[in-house]
């Protein structure tokens, strides 16, 4: 008569490769963190290196020239009305993604109380502030460009490192915002439909309320650094 199996037999993994295999794929906990969270934040490890390098090349590059390095609130400048307005686009648009972290905040609040309508719709206006900001970024980029002449390799304000440091950082950035639209919006449509419902786990929407709110983070890094200094 073959023994009864308790709750510690029927349980155990199986040993070796096969094991460790069966750990991975089955979305085991570690510190009681689910792994898609533990992924992200391994990602967004990554990312603040990347970040950080770039930022830290800039301030290095900037200490360093012997050229005249042009003043922000000079490029940065719009003129409304007759009256010049230093840095008035780059204040809206941090205005508006500041937002968005309030609004993908509440998303995730509404996500756990299983209100998934209400989480969605805040997901699509999270989403709607990021493609805004991109918008006025693909504004800014085109000003530059077009009116200013800054070029990659150079631009007739000063330093020619600008033109590279400003369209690196701000383009890496502005990428990952875009990114994040998709993502955010492939998120909520799926909210929509009940496809988490179904699993019984919203835990997918604050994942990707970590990547909003870190792309949110970076941004006031960049404002400071590269627009303020």
């Amino acid at each position: 008569m073959s023994a009864i199996p308790t709750a510690d037999t029927a349980q155990a993994p199986p040993l070796g490769l096969r094991g460790l295999v069966a750990d991975w794929s089955s979305d085991r906990r570690a510190f009681h963190v689910a792994w898609g969270k533990v992924m992200m934040w391994i990602f967004l490890l990554s990312d603040t290196f990347i970040f950080g390098s770039f930022l830290t090349g800039y301030m290095t590059v900037r200490a360093s020239t012997t050229v005249p390095w042009p003043n922000p609130s000079e490029v940065f400048s719009l003129r409304i009305g007759g009256t010049e307005l230093p840095l008035i686009l780059i204040a809206i648009m941090t205005f508006v993604l500041i937002s968005s972290s309030g609004t993908m905040a509440m998303a995730v609040n509404f996500a756990y109380q299983r209100e998934r309508r209400k989480a969605a719709m805040l997901m699509f206006a999270t989403a709607a502030f990021g493609v805004t900001f991109v918008s006025m970024q693909a504004f800014e980029w085109t000003k530059l460009i077009v009116e200013e002449g800054v070029r990659p390799w150079g631009n007739p304000m000063g330093a020619a490192q600008f033109g590279s440091s400003f369209f690196m950082i701000t383009g890496f950035h502005g990428l990952h915002v875009t990114a994040g639209v998709i993502y955010l919006s492939i998120v909520a449509t799926r909210l929509l439909r009940g496809r988490y419902e179904r699993r019984g786990n919203y835990q997918i929407v604050e994942i990707a309320g970590l990547y909003w709110h870190f792309v949110d983070l970076v941004w006031v890094f960049i404002f400071a650094v590269f627009y303020l200094w």
